[in-house]
């Protein structure tokens, strides 16, 4: 039966069993639950793990020499980080999809270099984040989604799942329309928008297919789509030649303008996606992690976030390349206003000309691949949440297929309605940030919540320090999408009727966010309560 293996506290003997009369006292003492009650519980009512055993990556202790201590982490191994590289930079795609490439190109046309500073602490926020996504993954061997399930009661499991949904759909939609961009940008409009859609949504199935065949050979298809986008974006940055002093000033010295502070909002918005923390917390588990183990799982969380700081380092760095292009090409120029991803590359093309391989091109290939690697790993994360919020227990490529279907089918709507209009497809974009936007409390304020439980997360538990740092990174995120919010719903919301609308939503949001917050304050659930008894019946 399937459970929540914890980590083994100090002091503890795993070989030691309990006496009869000891494991019936402890269970007196302990609420009981439906999972440590029932013996014969129907396995089908258990949660259908992230990956199965026969598709988990094995790590082998090919460097070790002498007997290995459970409770210490292995030195470190080349080759083992080697084997654990791959779900941080699955992960780290969403840093980059078309969404971040069009507030990139924003900010670096109408904001120049000055928002480079905010872009590297708004990555580093995202790092944190996404670190402790990983942490709640490998500790707990189950992911967010799931662990919400068990936690929250019915309606708010329920609403949260209905929320992530949503956002995923908005993400899903701004992926895959710029996924069709690049391919009408390659086609000379040849190709248009629907049909763009319809080729990218094929193609991300036959990239899932890949699956059947192993983790490995998935991670290495997003191996090359992130090359591709290294090599396109570096080109452009070599084409243009930005200023080197001004790029570095960006980044050292912090400046905001008021004419500024939507492009500044849209960088940190962009960057944090709410899918991905549920994405990451998933993806940890293809690596084979023995839980019985401290220092197999300090291993793992230390190899996971040294490959996380890795992957968000080049992207970091491909941000830094698009963002300093446009702000080199069109910053104070008629431009700078009016430029979007259906427009970029013509601009890039008029501003710079052709040569061997015009920088049209160059653009179109990696947004195509930007597209198309965000759209993966969005069904992937698609998977997972519906499959975590909803224990559904059917076939992997079934949910697949639901999944992509709630996105496919609107996006295929929205690119007939709005096929290549530059002007609606940045209102469209404005509504599916303010959608994802939306979402961000509902992915955060849980994760911190079971992070900074003893109960769930036993000796890896994150410190008071952490706590407060990562509480402070989210409310800071919160505020700054709040604010996007309010600036969005003052510009465009108009009429009494609508007014009122609002407001109803904005009480019923605001109250469920308090009370995520309350609840994660006594946080103290028959789930959690039953993890704890098995947990002490593990350590004697």
């Amino acid at each position: 039966m399937s459970s929540v293996p914890l980590p083994i506290a100090e002091g503890d003997d795993i070989k030691k069993p309990r006496k009869r009369n000891e494991e019936d006292e402890a269970n007196q003492l302990l609420p009981s639950s439906p999972a440590s009650s029932s013996p014969r519980r129907d396995p089908d009512l258990d949660p259908e793990p992230a990956f199965e055993s026969r598709e988990k990556i094995l790590i082998f202790d090919m460097e070790s020499v002498g007997p290995i201590d459970p409770d210490v982490a292995p030195p470190f191994s080349w080759k083992k980080l080697w084997l654990f590289t791959g779900p941080g930079f699955l992960m780290s795609i969403a840093f980059l999809d078309p969404g971040n490439l069009e507030g990139d190109l924003q900010a670096g046309a109408i904001a120049g270099y000055s928002l480079l500073w905010l872009l590297m602490w708004a990555t580093l926020m995202g790092l944190l984040l996404q670190m402790l996504s990983a942490r709640l993954g490998v500790v707990t061997g189950h992911h967010l989604a799931e662990l919400c399930r068990e936690e929250y009661p019915n309606w708010a499991r329920l609403v949260l799942w209905a929320m992530a949904e949503v956002t995923l759909i908005a993400a899903d939609i701004q992926e895959v329309i710029g996924s069709a961009i690049g391919i009408w940008v390659l086609s000379h409009g040849a190709v248009p928008l629907w049909a763009g859609v319809v080729i990218t949504a094929s193609d991300c199935f036959m990239f899932l297919f890949l699956e059947n065949y192993g983790v490995r050979k998935l991670e290495a298809v997003f191996a090359v789509l992130i090359s591709t986008m290294a090599l396109t974006f570096a080109g452009m940055f070599a084409d243009t030649k930005p200023s080197g002093t001004e790029l570095l000033t960006g980044l050292l010295i912090p400046r905001l303008s008021s004419k500024t502070i939507r492009q500044a909002v849209g960088v940190v918005g962009c960057v944090i996606t709410p899918h991905n923390v549920f994405l990451h917390s998933a993806l940890v588990q293809s690596r084979e992690v023995d839980h019985q183990s401290k220092g197999r799982i300090q291993e793992a969380l230390n190899y996971y976030s040294i490959e996380s700081s890795i992957a968000l380092v080049v992207m970091f760095t491909i941000n830094l390349l698009v963002t300093s292009v446009f702000a080199k090409g069109f910053y104070g120029s008629e431009e700078a206003q009016s430029i979007g991803l259906a427009n970029a590359g013509h601009y890039l093309q008029k501003k710079y000309g052709g040569g061997f391989f015009p920088i049209l091109y160059i653009w179109g290939v990696g947004l195509l691949a930007a597209g198309q690697s965000s759209t993966i790993t969005g069904t992937y994360a698609g998977q997972f949440i519906m499959g975590g919020f909803l224990n559904l227990r059917i076939k992997k490529w079934l949910r697949s297929t639901i999944s992509r279907s709630l996105a496919i089918v609107p996006t295929i709507i929205v690119a007939v309605v709005f096929n290549t209009s530059e002007a609606s497809l940045d209102i469209l974009n404005e509504w599916l940030n303010v959608l994802q936007c939306i979402q961000i409390p509902f992915a955060l304020i849980p994760l911190l919540t079971m992070v900074s439980k003893e109960q769930l997360m036993g000796s890896f538990t994150i410190g008071p320090l952490l706590q407060r740092v990562a509480w402070t990174v989210a409310a800071i995120l919160i505020m700054i999408n709040g604010y996007l919010l309010l600036d969005f719903f003052i510009s465009e919301v108009k009429g009494l009727l609508v007014g009122f609308i609002v407001c109803a939503f904005t009480t019923a949001y605001v109250a469920f966010i308090v009370y995520l917050l309350q609840y994660g304050s006594v946080l103290s659930s028959k789930w959690i309560n039953s993890v704890s008894s098995k947990f002490s019946r593990s350590r004697s």
